[in-house]
């Protein structure tokens, strides 16, 4: 038996049509929005859980953008953020999005979650190069609305991303990511 010497991962193939990555998404309620877009067009499609995100450059334009693609590609890595913070690294051949290899800023770039990052997403998030990060729902609303499982995150984790130069906003368009979350919940769960 030959050990498997890849990985393959991918976005649904409805994310070509549903992202327009010329477009600018200035503020940080459209950021978010166009995550919880996604979350939303990924429960819809049946083609992963109800979390999306977007990593946007200095401009405001879109480097890359995730879903969860976890049961999918049987992989618990496959997180929206992960796959997000992936794409937008081989887009920009740069391991810190925000920085050139000499480790001079490139100016700012954002994370825009549908749902706060979960423990996995959160630590992935300070060695991506993100400086700010946006999120929709709480990790509180993920595991009342939906079965699934956080992880522990330190009790100060958003002062903890704070002094490694990432700000962090909170609860943008909440209501509407508790509803994806919601319908999500009551589909049943992670059966896609």
């Amino acid at each position: 038996m030959m050990l498997k010497a890849q990985v393959h991962l991918t976005l649904p193939v409805w994310v070509h049509e549903a992202v327009d990555a010329t477009r600018a998404h200035p503020s940080d309620e459209d950021k978010v929005a166009l995550a919880i877009e996604l979350s939303r067009r990924n429960v819809d499609a049946q083609t992963g859980g109800p979390f999306g995100a977007a990593v946007f450059g200095p401009d405001d334009r879109i480097i890359a953008v995730g879903v969860n693609r976890v049961v999918p590609h049987t992989c618990s890595l496959a997180h929206a953020e992960t796959m997000a913070f992936m794409l937008a690294q081989q887009r920009t051949q740069r391991r810190r999005l925000n920085e050139d290899e000499a480790g001079n800023s490139l100016g700012p770039v954002t994370l825009a979650t549908s749902a706060q990052p979960c423990c996995q997403c959160y630590g992935a998030s300070f060695w991506a190069g993100i400086d700010h990060l946006l999120i929709g729902a709480r990790s509180e609303d993920v595991e009342a609305l939906t079965e699934f499982d956080e992880g522990p995150l330190p009790a100060d984790w958003t002062g903890e991303l704070e002094r490694r130069g990432i700000q962090v906003r909170r609860d943008i368009l909440r209501d509407r990511a508790r509803g994806v979350l919601a319908d999500y919940g009551q589909l049943g769960g992670p059966n896609y």
